[in-house]
């Protein structure tokens, strides 16, 4: 096959996350079975227009802000018809809408939509802006093949209106061969959040239900990795907490240092209020780290609830610190959660998911799914 792919960032784009990690590691392996692959994907500054990632062809194209506006002109100008027989659109932000105007098929991958949670993220113009876009999803996409990456997110697009009958599950993989359990004495008393540091997904809960701690005299802390345009909001609050000696921001790391904290970690915690999925809940699993997590869409996918972690509600503070605390004072119950999350995280890698993805984009080219 001739795949182009289209997202709005990239491999190498300092904002790209989970679902950008996750579309590389099956358009990769796309490559290695002999298909070629064309990404279209934002301009970045620093960054060249046309660059091969892993055999990926990457053309960064048009600005942050408009990208979704752009790429239609910029993809049709490749001559689709002629030199692609397959779009996978990954539908992880604002959509393309590339069924309605790409002449090839069309396999749609949704790692999770925003819905009401972008109210709570974004200035409300632009919260309405999101939901407002999302709402033309079942009619623009009445026509394509879908992959959602957890039953929470086929549920959400059915409750859309796309046909369940159009929608296959296929979980997230990881790379098996580099997440594994280290050293087996793990920092004392030091919990982890990796990931984006955006308001949606928690952190400033964290940093609160560890107040809640340290005033019943436990003596934990968090250890914070990644970037994001909550960060000043974030250190902020442990400051104003008394907490500065108790939580580190250590930024954007490498992969080395992230599976460092993974493996040192008492336990992995993300209080977001949706996800997709949860891959860094199952690398901190393969790695023998017990998770702690919201019981919200995607996360309870990932979590297997009182076996590889604990769910708490989401938004409640005290649950939130009653489960640290549990993981903090209960060594046996940290090394059953972890031993399990190992067994668990077990289920999951590239090579898996990308063998379903393959038969899936083929079937889609092939027209077998239309």
């Amino acid at each position: 096959m001739r795949i182009m792919a289209l997202n709005w960032r990239d491999p190498r784009n300092p904002e790209a996350g989970g679902a950008e990690v996750h579309l590389h590691e099956i358009l990769k392996r796309a490559v290695s079975a002999g298909h070629t692959v064309t990404q279209v994907s934002q301009a970045v500054k620093g960054l060249p227009p046309e660059e091969m990632i892993d055999g990926v062809r990457i053309l960064r194209h048009g600005r942050r802000n408009t990208f979704n506006f752009s790429v239609r002109r910029f993809a049709l100008s490749l001559d689709i018809g002629t030199n692609f027989d397959l779009v996978l659109e990954d539908l992880c932000k604002i959509p393309f809408y590339s069924p309605r105007w790409s002449p090839v098929p069309v396999l749609t991958v949704v790692p999770h939509l925003f819905g009401t949670t972008a109210y709570r993220e974004v200035a409300f113009p632009l919260a309405l802006y999101v939901n407002f876009m999302e709402s033309f999803i079942p009619s623009a996409y009445r026509d394509s093949t879908f992959v959602a990456i957890s039953d929470s997110t086929r549920t959400d697009l059915i409750s859309r209106g796309i046909p369940a009958g159009r929608i296959s599950v296929i979980p997230c993989g990881i790379d098996t061969g580099f997440y594994s359990p280290g050293p087996p004495e793990p920092e004392q008393g030091t919990f982890l959040y990796v990931g984006r540091l955006k308001r949606y997904k928690g952190v400033h809960l964290i940093i609160s239900a560890l107040r809640l701690l340290r005033e019943a005299g436990r003596d934990c802390r968090l250890t914070v990795l990644g970037s994001g345009d909550y960060d000043h909001e974030l250190r902020k609050l442990a400051s104003k907490q008394g907490l500065e000696d108790s939580v580190t921001f250590e930024g954007f790391v490498s992969q080395e240092r992230k599976l460092h904290w993974l493996r040192r970690a008492w336990a992995a915690v993300f209080p977001s209020e949706k996800e997709g999925w949860g891959l860094t809940v199952i690398e901190a699993n393969a790695c023998g780290t017990p998770v702690i997590a919201s019981d919200s869409e995607g996360l309870r996918d990932s979590v297997r609830n009182g076996e590889t972690g604990i769910l708490v509600p989401h938004g409640d503070l005290e649950a939130l610190a009653e489960a640290m605390g549990r993981i903090a004072s209960d060594s046996e119950l940290r090394s059953d959660l972890g031993a399990k999350g190992k067994e668990w995280a077990g289920n999951f890698d590239w090579d898996s998911t990308a063998r379903r993805m393959l038969q899936v984009m083929e079937e889609t080219a092939e027209g077998v799914m239309a």
